[in-house]
């Protein structure tokens, strides 16, 4: 049994997905836009010109899989109630990440030493995805 995280960026997903490509080296597996389902979709279920929004995606950083979408488009994605945890090898990357994620972003607690890693820290990225950054010790 696997447990995978599932973002609704809400109209934002592929913009996202290009985002953590570059500064985390995702890889994206699979994307679906609205146009390509097979099935129609329900009247007024989206907001017009919704086809070309991301209607599924998958996608890998390290050796976690994760999954997407733009949701119904309706607005600001709300990211509340958990964090995703990043472990890097090293305080250096540690730094790096954390720099590049918090890009456009919102530092929630700075990157520093603590009593259980040499680097730990929490940042919200310009999506509002909250992240951890640990380094074990």
């Amino acid at each position: 049994m696997q447990v995978q995280p599932y973002l609704f960026f809400e109209g934002r997903c592929e913009e996202a997905l290009e985002f953590y490509r570059t500064t985390l080296g995702a890889k994206v597996t699979m994307l679906m836009r609205f146009k390509e389902n097979p099935e129609p979709q329900p009247p007024g279920m989206f907001p017009p010109g919704s086809d070309d929004k991301v209607m599924h995606a998958s996608f890998t950083i390290g050796e976690t899989t994760l999954m997407a979408s733009d949701g119904r488009a309706t607005g600001s994605p709300v990211f509340q109630g958990f964090s995703l945890s990043l472990s890097a090898p090293t305080d250096a990357e540690a730094k790096r990440l954390f720099s590049a994620l918090g890009d456009g972003g919102q530092v929630q607690m700075p990157l520093g030493k603590t009593f259980f890693a040499s680097s730990f820290g929490m940042v919200a990225d310009r999506f509002g995805v909250s992240w951890m950054i640990i380094v074990a010790p």
